[in-house]
């Protein structure tokens, strides 16, 4: 047994994970392109058009699932790619409070503790930084339920990567944009009609973040067949990969679960798209097409940072959401939201009909 194992070194713990946040949204700012250059009045329409947007989507994704009805509608924050860095800078921190990690020794750090935790506080800023400046130019928008005015949730559209999206893709600029915001519109419901969504997601965050560290350690002992299965597969992160048994379980509920929120989001605009989005099928068939677009680099990248199994959980999601509501209607696929337990498991995202069998008896 190491120094490391033994009893006396981890019975102590370091609540969050220990990145300098400030220097990440310092460094994720610095390191970002910039977005499409576009004059004051262009960048004015923009924003009003994403705010409008918001506003409008929203109701109609109430129309249709029956969520959050008598709710208000808060304003969502339109942002250039610092801002949403810094938003996300704010939402990781607070969403990851709660995560505990071994520390190196019980009692008062020594110097050298102090020394090495700065220096791993601030690598893993830059590394955060630089990731999420890849990041920032991806994202069309994002509902954060733990970052925002008081930290209680934000809807953020990130202006400059609608108007470079909807310009690659030659499409009408308030159907994209309306289009847009019904998915994040969608999110935005998904926490705040709710109740216990936000502090279950967190708590299985907390879980799996709190054990990371013995699962990635061990992958090291089996590093060359997961570098191979990398190269060899999209349907999976690096970041699951890593993972060993004793995490599997709630990184499964964590999978199920943003695949299903991914996938009701998708739902929602197929549903709610032709009524109010004349060019909703063009839209959707170039934009689909542009989530598999990119060169070797970019594609490399989304494996490693589980963009590309994001894209897959879309079209899994949305399967699943199909074939409920199909089933069972929308009231009945409501359900899902009565409790952590009725969230389907991982193997029913690919049988929908077992998930209906144990709901719904």
């Amino acid at each position: 047994m190491t120094v490391e194992d033994t009893p006396e070194t981890i019975d102590r713990a370091a609540t969050g994970l220990p990145v300098r946040w400030d220097l990440a949204a310092a460094t994720g700012a610095r390191l970002v392109p910039p977005g499409p250059a576009v004059s004051a009045e262009e960048a004015a329409v923009e924003v009003a058009r994403l705010a409008e947007g918001a506003r409008v989507g929203e109701g109609h994704v109430r129309q249709l699932t029956g969520l959050g009805v008598d709710l208000p509608v808060p304003g969502a924050a339109i942002v250039d790619r610092p801002g949403w860095i810094a938003s996300a800078t704010e939402g990781i921190a607070e969403l990851t409070s709660g995560v505990r990690l071994p520390s190196v020794r019980p009692g008062p750090p020594s110097t050298l503790s102090r020394v090495a935790g700065g220096v791993t506080s601030t690598v893993a800023a830059a590394q955060m930084g630089t990731l999420l400046a890849f990041l920032s130019t991806k994202v069309l928008g994002q509902y954060d339920p733990f970052a925002g005015p008081a930290r209680g949730g934000q809807l953020l559209l990130v202006a400059p990567n609608v108007t470079a999206a909807r310009d690659a893709l030659d499409v009408d600029a308030a159907d994209f944009a309306l289009w847009v915001c019904v998915h994040e519109a969608t999110h935005r419901l998904q926490f705040t009609a709710v109740p216990w969504l936000r502090d279950h997601f967190r708590d299985e965050v907390t879980t799996f973040a709190s054990g990371m560290e013995s699962g990635v350690t061990a992958a090291l002992d089996r590093l060359p067949d997961i570098v191979k299965a990398v190269r060899s597969r999209s349907d999976v992160s690096l970041l699951e990969m890593l993972q060993g048994p004793e995490q599997t379980e709630v990184l499964d509920r964590l999978l199920a679960l943003t695949t299903l929120l991914e996938g009701h989001a998708e739902h929602v605009m197929d549903e709610v798209g032709p009524a109010v989005v004349p060019s909703v099928e063009i839209i959707r068939r170039r934009f689909s097409a542009r989530r598999r677009g990119g060169g070797p680099v970019d594609r490399l990248l989304r494996v490693l940072l589980g963009v590309q199994a994001k894209i897959q959980q879309y079209e899994q999601g949305r399967v699943f959401v199909d074939e409920v509501v199909g089933t069972v209607g929308m009231e009945g696929f409501n359900a899902v939201w009565t409790s952590p337990e009725t969230l389907p498991r991982r193997s029913e995202i690919t049988d929908p009909s077992a998930w209906v069998r144990r709901v719904h008896g």
